[in-house]
């Protein structure tokens, strides 16, 4: 196809697709699906070659959050059946870290919910932090908790903190039909903010709402526009319980083409395949490797995902290899660039702003719904580790 080689050649050149290229990715049949991850893949390897950056995250602070974000289990409202709980103390982030660590993990998300952290809670984390670099010096840690203030994203700078993750989830245009309780604006501002502080900035977006492609392509332009050095794709995970808990919308084909198009938006960025990749793309995960260079390892913040072990096996079984600690994600470009703190991160999920994760629970014996069939079966409410007295998943 020859808009497939013309995104090849722009991605290798890190040249902006137009907006009817990227349409036209989503606009492709099952028949050329190979194709099109094939076509990506090829701006994914020359990028990041085979390497698969594993991170994990750590929910500091469960629910009880007083957005109205319509995704997430946290939200105000939300009768989802989740975990819920106060601040973790730091010995115990830090002992949750560990295990995600001991899996293959390098980087360490901190999330919490709530609408943004106060400037107490900041202490909090920066005390978490430092515990965390104090057992495991080489580790990324990426924080995640909503709306920042002025001068807060520099404090979790000099606390240790090597990323900041704030999604902006949708399109501008559509974004009051999912949250009024703050703005696409406010979101932006945290991204600039954590930008200017010298934060590796992580911002991704949410499919499965609902919206148009025209909305899809919007949202991954504004983060091109924005230069994120991580840009963690979410796919809703429709918790009952919550707004949109009949949305139903993703095939594991529209997820691949979701995230070819961001590759080829995104050419020379972290893209991370975040919540809902066990729930939607199901026994595809292993094609969307060639599409992303990132995924999160183990559970997520209020549902289960699939086990460690099996993740570590599919990385390998695809022909793809852990990245080690010593390596580092980004080009060298990006890692000298003005403003960039080391390489990406990205959390998604919990509040703030960040995208409930997707989850899956234990594998059943049951005949396998009809394809387009809700897969409420895969949803699972996390029940393990951090907030718990049981292992967790890693």
């Amino acid at each position: 196809m020859d808009l497939l080689n013309t995104l090849v050649d722009k991605g290798l050149r890190r040249e902006l697709p137009t907006r009817e290229e990227a349409l036209a990715v989503l606009a492709t049949s099952d028949d050329d699906l190979l194709d099109v991850v094939a076509a990506a893949g090829k701006v994914r390897r020359h990028w990041f070659g085979r390497r698969v950056k594993l991170n994990y995250l750590v929910n500091l602070k469960s629910g009880l959050c007083p957005e109205d974000c319509s995704y997430c289990s946290q939200r105000l409202g939300s009768k989802a059946g989740i975990l819920k709980y106060t601040w973790l103390k730091p010995d115990e982030a830090s002992q949750a870290a560990a295990a995600g660590l001991a899996g293959g993990a390098k980087r360490v998300c901190l999330v919490a919910s709530g609408r943004g952290p106060t400037d107490r809670d900041v202490d909090r984390v920066s005390e978490t932090i430092k515990a965390i670099k104090e057992r495991h010096e080489d580790v990324e840690v990426c924080a995640c908790l909503g709306l920042l203030s002025d001068g807060q994203a520099e404090r979790l700078r000099e606390a240790g903190a090597d990323a900041y993750n704030h999604n902006l989830n949708t399109s501008e245009s559509t974004y009051e039909d999912i949250t009024t309780t703050h703005t696409y604006a406010d979101r932006v501002d945290t991204v600039q903010k954590a930008h200017a502080a010298g934060l590796s900035a992580c911002s991704g977006l949410i499919a499965g709402m609902g919206e148009r492609d025209e909305d899809l392509v919007d949202v991954v332009f504004s983060l091109r526009e924005l230069d994120p050095d991580s840009v963690p794709v979410n796919f809703l995970i429709p918790f009952e319980g919550t707004p949109l808990a009949k949305e139903w919308n993703l095939t594991p084909q529209r997820c691949l083409r979701i995230l070819a198009m961001v590759r080829f938006v995104c050419p020379d960025v972290e893209v991370r395949i975040a919540g809902g990749r066990e729930v939607h793309l199901r026994t595809m995960q292993p094609l969307a490797l060639h599409l992303a260079n990132s995924v999160f390892l183990g559970d997520y913040l209020t549902s289960e995902g699939q086990a460690g072990k099996a993740d570590l096996e599919m990385i390998a079984d695809a022909g793809f290899e852990v990245e080690g600690a010593d390596e580092v994600t980004l080009p060298e470009h990006r890692t000298n660039a003005v403003g960039c703190h080391e390489d990406g991160g990205g959390c998604h999920e919990g509040g703030g702003g960040c995208h409930e994760g997707g989850g899956c629970g234990p594998a059943t014996a049951a005949a396998a719904p009809a394809a387009g069939e809700p897969r409420t079966d895969l949803v699972a409410v996390r029940r393990r580790g951090a907030g718990t007295d049981l292992a967790p998943n890693a």
